[in-house]
């Protein structure tokens, strides 16, 4: 005669599991892509984003724009982008889902805040070398620091608007000590060593 185990098993409707690894499979790249992007953003937001330059009786005058100079904003909202990275791999659920729709907002206001400076990073290293006194035509040109400015705030918002997507089944941290209550993927081993553990009973015995 089989015995029956007293606790009924967890039933997995059809494509729960697949879809289950789906949304951790894309843990891992969708963060690594998400923090890159915000660790450029802020880091070339304070790097110069334009070189101005001018001659003045053979001598040559320069200038630069710094990202802090022609869009305070940039610098600013990367960094909280890059916070809400850290709050997203700590917690869970909803308030995970929120905390990534924060960053995203933060990381496209980031985006903006660099396209505008298109044309106001060349104008303020252009005062600068101005404020110089030089003489002659001056000449500005964006520095590569603004077009990585540009392409990790374009990486962080687009990684964070998937993390809204799908961040929700994404592990946290810590959640392997979790009981199998509280995770969807456990199994009914997990459970039943769990439920031995709960009324004082040795499960290896």
């Amino acid at each position: 005669m089989r015995a029956r185990c007293p606790w009924p098993r967890r039933v997995t409707e059809p494509g729960t599991a697949s879809r289950a690894g789906g949304r951790h499979r894309s843990f891992a790249p969708t963060v690594l892509v998400g923090l890159g992007g915000a660790v450029l953003a802020a880091v070339a937001g304070s790097q110069e984003w334009a070189r101005a330059e001018a001659g003045a009786a053979g001598i040559e005058v320069d200038a630069v724009a710094t990202g802090a100079e022609a869009a305070p904003l940039a610098a600013a909202l990367s960094l909280v982008a890059l916070a809400s990275w850290g709050v997203v791999l700590v917690t869970r659920h909803r308030l995970r889902r929120v905390v990534a729709a924060v960053g995203a907002v933060a990381s496209v206001g980031a985006l903006v805040a660099v396209g505008s400076a298109y044309a106001s990073a060349r104008d303020a290293a252009v005062d600068a070398l101005m404020g110089q006194r030089s003489l002659g035509e001056a000449s500005a040109g964006l520095t590569g620091w603004y077009f990585v400015a540009a392409a990790g705030s374009a990486l962080s918002a687009c990684a964070l608007v998937m993390a809204v997507r799908r961040a929700e089944g994404w592990p946290a941290m810590g959640a392997r000590y979790d009981a199998p209550s509280a995770r969807p993927d456990a199994t009914g081993a997990e459970e039943d060593m769990w439920r031995s553990l709960d009324q004082g009973k040795d499960p290896t015995s």
